[in-house]
């Protein structure tokens, strides 16, 4: 049975589980890059700072590295107030 994919709700959980993944599928922050047209050292940047990623870049990232991004409903409901720490 696979893993369930993680939850994530930082920006900081986004920019480690996209290291991981990269990391996991043996590719270098310089061959992202040039899948996805930006540089070794943004690549690096954005792992350590996930918020600073465009959507069109988290797609194609994820398209990248064979990720699928995925919304929904949180398990335990959660009042919109509570989100405004993301």
């Amino acid at each position: 049975m696979a893993a369930s994919p993680p939850v994530l709700t930082t920006a900081a959980q986004l920019g480690a589980t996209l290291h991981a993944a990269r990391k996991a599928r043996g590719v270098t922050q310089s061959d992202l890059a040039g899948r996805i047209g930006l540089s070794q050292s943004r690549i690096s940047h954005l792992e350590m700072h996930a918020g600073e990623l465009s959507f069109d870049q988290l797609l194609a990232w994820c398209g990248a590295l064979g990720l699928e991004l995925s919304v929904g409903a949180r398990a335990t409901a959660t009042r919109v107030e509570d989100t405004a720490d993301w």
